[in-house]
Protein backbone atom coordinates (compact mmCIF):
# COMPACT_ATOMS: atom_id res chain seq x y z
CA UNK A 1 0.00 0.00 0.00
CA UNK A 2 2.64 2.00 -0.28
CA UNK A 3 4.24 1.36 -3.18
CA UNK A 4 4.88 4.07 -6.67
CA UNK A 5 1.18 2.71 -7.84
CA UNK A 6 -0.75 3.55 -4.88
CA UNK A 7 0.84 7.06 -5.52
CA UNK A 8 -0.09 7.28 -9.26
CA UNK A 9 -3.75 6.06 -8.36
CA UNK A 10 -3.89 9.14 -5.61
CA UNK A 11 -2.59 11.37 -8.20
CA UNK A 12 -4.94 10.42 -11.08
CA UNK A 13 -7.86 10.65 -8.57
CA UNK A 14 -6.81 14.27 -7.80
CA UNK A 15 -6.49 15.03 -11.63
CA UNK A 16 -10.39 14.15 -11.77
CA UNK A 17 -11.14 15.75 -8.96
CA UNK A 18 -10.14 19.18 -9.28
CA UNK A 19 -8.03 21.82 -12.08
CA UNK A 20 -4.70 21.27 -10.91
CA UNK A 21 -0.80 22.02 -11.96
CA UNK A 22 0.46 19.49 -13.70
CA UNK A 23 4.00 20.29 -12.10
CA UNK A 24 2.33 19.83 -8.36
CA UNK A 25 1.08 16.64 -9.42
CA UNK A 26 4.64 15.64 -11.25
CA UNK A 27 6.03 16.20 -7.04
CA UNK A 28 3.50 14.34 -5.40
CA UNK A 29 3.26 11.55 -7.74
CA UNK A 30 7.17 11.06 -6.47
CA UNK A 31 7.08 12.04 -2.71
CA UNK A 32 6.39 8.86 -0.46
CA UNK A 33 3.79 10.55 1.80
CA UNK A 34 3.74 7.37 3.63
CA UNK A 35 7.19 8.16 5.45
CA UNK A 36 5.62 11.63 6.95
CA UNK A 37 2.84 9.24 8.89
CA UNK A 38 3.07 7.07 11.85
CA UNK A 39 3.90 3.46 10.58
CA UNK A 40 0.34 2.32 11.97
CA UNK A 41 -1.20 4.84 9.37
CA UNK A 42 0.99 4.09 6.17
CA UNK A 43 -1.16 1.94 4.95
CA UNK A 44 -4.01 5.14 4.71
CA UNK A 45 -1.50 7.60 3.12
CA UNK A 46 -2.78 7.58 -0.40
CA UNK A 47 -6.53 7.72 1.00
CA UNK A 48 -7.74 11.31 -0.29
CA UNK A 49 -8.11 11.97 3.35
CA UNK A 50 -6.12 13.99 5.96
CA UNK A 51 -4.78 11.52 9.14
CA UNK A 52 -3.20 12.46 13.03
CA UNK A 53 -0.07 13.31 13.12
CA UNK A 54 0.24 14.02 17.15
CA UNK A 55 -0.28 16.38 19.08
CA UNK A 56 -3.76 17.72 18.13
CA UNK A 57 -2.74 18.01 14.66
CA UNK A 58 -3.15 16.83 10.80
CA UNK A 59 -1.50 15.56 7.41
CA UNK A 60 -3.39 17.48 4.99
CA UNK A 61 -6.18 15.88 2.99
CA UNK A 62 -3.53 15.52 -0.22
CA UNK A 63 -6.51 17.28 -2.50
CA UNK A 64 -6.09 19.99 -0.17
CA UNK A 65 -2.38 20.22 -0.19
CA UNK A 66 -2.25 20.00 -4.42
CA UNK A 67 -4.98 23.10 -4.72
CA UNK A 68 -3.28 25.45 -2.34
CA UNK A 69 0.05 24.66 -3.75
CA UNK A 70 -1.06 25.13 -7.29
CA UNK A 71 -2.80 28.24 -6.39
CA UNK A 72 0.32 29.49 -5.09
CA UNK A 73 2.16 28.88 -8.19
CA UNK A 74 -0.29 31.02 -9.93
CA UNK A 75 1.87 34.06 -10.95
CA UNK A 76 5.30 35.11 -11.84
CA UNK A 77 7.94 32.35 -10.73
CA UNK A 78 8.66 32.01 -6.93
CA UNK A 79 12.25 31.79 -5.71
CA UNK A 80 11.55 32.29 -1.61
CA UNK A 81 8.55 30.98 0.37
CA UNK A 82 7.57 31.02 3.60
CA UNK A 83 5.51 28.06 5.34
CA UNK A 84 3.61 28.11 8.70
CA UNK A 85 2.78 25.50 9.99
CA UNK A 86 5.56 22.65 9.24
CA UNK A 87 3.16 19.86 11.28
CA UNK A 88 4.80 16.91 9.44
CA UNK A 89 6.44 17.88 6.29
CA UNK A 90 4.92 16.77 3.65
CA UNK A 91 3.30 19.84 2.60
CA UNK A 92 7.31 21.62 2.94
CA UNK A 93 8.37 18.80 0.53
CA UNK A 94 6.40 19.26 -2.04
CA UNK A 95 7.02 23.41 -1.84
CA UNK A 96 10.76 22.21 -1.81
CA UNK A 97 10.52 20.24 -5.15
CA UNK A 98 8.92 22.83 -6.65
CA UNK A 99 10.76 26.45 -5.13
CA UNK A 100 13.89 27.11 -4.79
CA UNK A 101 14.08 28.33 -1.27
CA UNK A 102 11.50 27.45 1.82
CA UNK A 103 11.50 28.86 5.15
CA UNK A 104 8.99 26.54 7.18
CA UNK A 105 8.29 28.09 10.55
CA UNK A 106 6.37 25.12 13.34
CA UNK A 107 5.56 25.93 16.72
CA UNK A 108 5.87 22.42 18.12
CA UNK A 109 9.18 21.89 18.08
CA UNK A 110 8.49 17.72 18.69
CA UNK A 111 6.76 17.67 15.34
CA UNK A 112 9.66 20.10 13.80
CA UNK A 113 12.15 17.25 14.90
CA UNK A 114 10.09 14.59 12.96
CA UNK A 115 9.62 16.75 10.24
CA UNK A 116 13.57 17.70 10.24
CA UNK A 117 14.53 13.97 10.25
CA UNK A 118 12.08 12.78 7.15
CA UNK A 119 13.42 15.34 4.84
CA UNK A 120 16.76 14.89 5.79
CA UNK A 121 16.74 11.24 4.92
CA UNK A 122 15.10 12.75 1.51
CA UNK A 123 17.85 15.09 1.21
CA UNK A 124 15.61 17.71 0.84
CA UNK A 125 18.28 20.59 1.29
CA UNK A 126 16.53 23.82 0.33
CA UNK A 127 14.16 23.83 3.47
CA UNK A 128 15.42 26.12 6.60
CA UNK A 129 13.14 25.09 9.15
CA UNK A 130 12.55 27.70 12.53
CA UNK A 131 10.96 26.30 15.59
CA UNK A 132 9.04 29.42 16.86
CA UNK A 133 5.08 30.73 16.61
CA UNK A 134 4.65 32.00 12.92
CA UNK A 135 1.03 33.82 13.59
CA UNK A 136 3.25 36.94 12.27
CA UNK A 137 5.15 35.63 10.06
CA UNK A 138 9.01 35.09 10.19
CA UNK A 139 10.19 38.55 8.72
CA UNK A 140 13.91 38.17 9.62
CA UNK A 141 13.95 36.13 6.47
CA UNK A 142 11.93 38.22 4.12
CA UNK A 143 10.69 39.09 2.01
CA UNK A 144 8.81 36.69 0.43
CA UNK A 145 7.57 35.75 -3.43
CA UNK A 146 4.41 33.38 -1.27
CA UNK A 147 3.27 32.44 1.82
CA UNK A 148 1.30 29.29 2.65
CA UNK A 149 -0.50 28.89 5.86
CA UNK A 150 -1.22 25.35 7.26
CA UNK A 151 -3.54 26.18 9.50
CA UNK A 152 -6.66 28.64 9.89
CA UNK A 153 -7.18 32.32 11.79
CA UNK A 154 -10.06 34.22 12.07
CA UNK A 155 -8.13 36.78 10.71
CA UNK A 156 -4.29 37.29 9.49
CA UNK A 157 -1.71 39.82 10.96
CA UNK A 158 -0.90 42.76 8.92
CA UNK A 159 2.32 42.30 8.92
CA UNK A 160 2.08 38.99 6.95
CA UNK A 161 1.24 40.74 4.14
CA UNK A 162 3.90 43.74 4.63
CA UNK A 163 6.40 40.25 4.39
CA UNK A 164 4.97 39.56 0.65
CA UNK A 165 7.43 40.84 -2.41
CA UNK A 166 5.49 42.59 -4.86
CA UNK A 167 3.30 40.09 -7.17
CA UNK A 168 3.63 38.28 -3.94
CA UNK A 169 0.64 35.58 -3.25
CA UNK A 170 -0.66 34.08 0.54
CA UNK A 171 -2.60 31.26 0.34
CA UNK A 172 -4.28 30.65 3.98
CA UNK A 173 -7.37 29.87 5.18
CA UNK A 174 -9.26 32.00 6.96
CA UNK A 175 -12.08 31.76 9.51
CA UNK A 176 -13.48 30.46 12.61
CA UNK A 177 -16.76 28.17 12.67
CA UNK A 178 -17.52 28.27 8.49
CA UNK A 179 -13.39 28.71 6.61
CA UNK A 180 -12.60 29.50 2.91
CA UNK A 181 -9.37 29.45 1.50
CA UNK A 182 -8.25 32.30 0.01
CA UNK A 183 -5.60 33.85 -2.01
CA UNK A 184 -4.03 37.31 -1.72
CA UNK A 185 -1.89 38.99 -3.97
CA UNK A 186 0.07 42.23 -3.23
CA UNK A 187 0.10 44.12 -6.30
CA UNK A 188 1.81 47.71 -6.74
CA UNK A 189 -1.75 49.07 -6.37
CA UNK A 190 -2.93 47.00 -3.28
CA UNK A 191 -3.75 43.63 -1.95
CA UNK A 192 -6.28 41.76 -4.41
CA UNK A 193 -8.14 38.85 -2.30
CA UNK A 194 -9.47 36.26 -3.88
CA UNK A 195 -11.75 32.89 -2.52
CA UNK A 196 -10.58 29.37 -3.63
CA UNK A 197 -13.65 27.61 -2.25
CA UNK A 198 -14.43 26.22 1.15
CA UNK A 199 -12.01 24.84 3.92
CA UNK A 200 -11.51 22.70 7.10
CA UNK A 201 -8.38 23.24 8.83
CA UNK A 202 -7.07 23.05 12.67
CA UNK A 203 -6.67 26.32 14.20
CA UNK A 204 -3.70 28.79 14.10
CA UNK A 205 -2.90 28.91 17.47
CA UNK A 206 0.19 30.68 18.86
CA UNK A 207 3.02 30.67 21.12
CA UNK A 208 5.26 27.24 21.17
CA UNK A 209 4.09 24.70 21.61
Amino acid sequence: MTSQRTRDRLVELLAQLSPLDARVLDVMRQIPRHLFVEEALASRAYDNVSLPIGHGQTISQPLTVAQMTSALLQGPPLRRVLEIGTGCGYQTAVLAALVPEVVSIERISALAAQARRVLRDLRVRNVALVVGDGSHGLPAKGPYDGILITAAAATLAPALFEQLAEDGRLIAPVGSSEQALRRFTRTASGLHEERLGAAHFVPLRRGRG
